[in-house]
């Protein structure tokens, strides 16, 4: 017991090294085109030829489709087939189309047990024809991401991980970001209708940029988030009046 927990704190340490590190010069990047995001993360994106990994905290079924949808809004904003590696066929397709991702881009792995999830990604990003490769798994560990990370630098390809039954399992690896989506309150209308659903957009972890978290209205047909309009149009403060003349 004491020495996994020693091992435990290693890795936790060796992912607080790494993210010290700078990103590499002139790696490509895929914008969100939300200017507060973008603006924070190195580089103005997502780093491609690298790991990212979505957290789906929460009930399964409902978090986990919000995973899969944000997953799906990035890909749709990224030409060429993506390779989704998955156990149990639950997703919908329909609703990966409602947000850009369509169904003639996706081609589907199916394991038979999660513990080929990770190597089926990893054979699959060392395909340069691919643009991306999705994966759900519960757990993602140093070792394992590490090798995805190298096969991912080596073709450029983007690498989604997306941690489903075990996200509220804090592991130290080595995605370059750490994301969690949580549904957020819409707001009341003047009139009955329908409203863009909102989401809770948070960046749990990544190297070189603080946490931090958004609000955002869920995507479009594009995959195109964006900021809600009394939150994108609200105007800068004035600065404050200092109480007291030096």
């Amino acid at each position: 017991m004491r020495q996994a927990g020693r091992e435990r704190q290693l890795a936790a340490l060796r992912e607080q090294i790494g993210g010290l590190a700078p990103e590499a010069a002139g790696r490509p990047v895929l914008s969100f085109g939300v200017d507060p995001i973008d603006t924070h993360l190195p580089g103005g994106g997502l780093r491609l030829g690298a790991v990212h990994e979505v957290l789906a905290a929460g009930p399964v079924d409902g978090e986990g489709a919000l995973a899969a949808l944000f997953v799906a809004a990035i890909l749709a904003r990224l030409p060429g087939p993506v390779l989704w590696c998955l156990t149990r066929r639950d997703l919908f397709a329909p609703g990966l189309a409602a947000v850009g991702l369509h169904p003639d881009r996706v081609l589907y792995a199916e394991t038979r047990r999660e513990t080929e999830v990770l190597p089926t990604m990893e054979e699959g990003l060392r395909h340069r024809g691919l643009a991306a490769v999705v994966g759900e798994v519960a757990r993602l560990g140093l070792t394992p991401s590490r090798r995805l990370q190298l096969a991912a630098e080596g073709s450029g390809g983007l690498a989604l991980v997306i941690r489903r039954w075990g996200a509220a399992v804090p592991e130290p690896n080595a995605a370059a970001t750490r994301w969690g989506v949580t549904a957020a309150p819409s707001p009341a209308l003047s009139v009955p209708g329908l409203s863009r659903a909102r989401w809770t957009v948070a960046l749990v972890r990544a190297r070189g940029a603080e946490p931090r978290t958004w609000l955002l209205e869920a995507p479009d047909a594009k995959g195109r988030l964006r900021l809600p309009a009394e939150l994108a149009d609200r105007p800068l403060a004035a600065p404050a009046r200092r109480a007291a003349a030096r």
